[in-house]
């Protein structure tokens, strides 16, 4: 299975970040780390090769770059007004860098990615997906937590309301709304140790609200939040939304 990595620096988040791509060809697929894991932390969780069958089918290509303002929010980097900007920045890197950075590997300029992650992955698969749907066509989120306002203990700022989905999605309208009404947001959660499948359900709550397709699968109590769990959920999961 091929691998290439290279890195660049990216005005938007002020840091040097890597990108890395394994497969050849098939569906183009985002996966954000967990928190502030980097770009190959999925790797080395066996992540990858949790998947090898679907990439060496060539049905799928997973990218993955660093958590840049996960890392951030965990470390309490500067001030929370900083950590709010810098998600906001992070995902306007997302998509006015790493978008197209994907599409130019693959040779498509329109291709369309699915936007994947767990934890504070799942926060961002959802949140990419929600602002962007010109670009992203699914987000795969698995033992999402998707209220982080607990991380920042502060007032939410304007890069906030922007960035977390739980605050801008009731008041998103206009032709974004309605290309993400073609979108389909897939939520996966076991219900064991420190897992929270209520999160997974406000979300859900929230897009089917605004109209938006979304679909919560429970693994149950034996299941925790933890790589072994997700080890399971990716190959079943990207396996049928490609």
């Amino acid at each position: 299975m091929s691998k290439v990595s290279t890195q660049w620096y990216s005005q938007r988040v002020g840091a040097e970040v890597s990108f890395v791509r394994w497969g050849e060809v098939g569906t183009p697929v985002l996966l954000f780390p967990t928190a502030g894991g980097d770009a190959e932390e999925i790797e080395r969780f066996h992540i990858i090769d949790s998947v090898a069958e679907l990439l060496e089918a060539g049905r799928i290509k997973i990218y993955s770059c660093d958590s840049v303002a996960g890392r951030a929010l965990i470390t309490e980097e500067g001030s929370p007004r900083h950590r709010m900007w810098l998600q906001n920045q992070f995902e306007q890197f997302i998509y006015h860098e790493v978008a197209p950075a994907i599409r130019n590997d693959c040779g498509q300029s329109d291709i369309e990615v699915i936007a994947a992650g767990s934890s504070i992955g799942a926060f961002n698969a959802v949140a990419v997906l929600s602002r962007y749907p010109d670009v992203f066509s699914h987000a795969l989120c698995l033992s999402g937590t998707y209220n982080l306002d607990r991380f920042l203990r502060a007032e939410p700022s304007d890069d906030w309301l922007f960035s977390s989905p739980l605050h801008f999605l009731p008041s998103l309208g206009g032709e974004v709304l309605d290309q993400l009404r073609t979108r389909f947001v897939l939520l996966a959660s076991g219900e064991g140790e420190a897992e929270d499948i209520g999160e997974s359900w406000r979300m859900a709550d929230l897009l089917g609200a605004k109209g938006v397709p979304n679909r919560v699968d429970s693994w149950g109590p034996h299941y925790r939040h933890d790589w072994s769990t997700w080890r399971e959920m990716f190959p079943k999961y990207l396996d049928e939304l490609t």
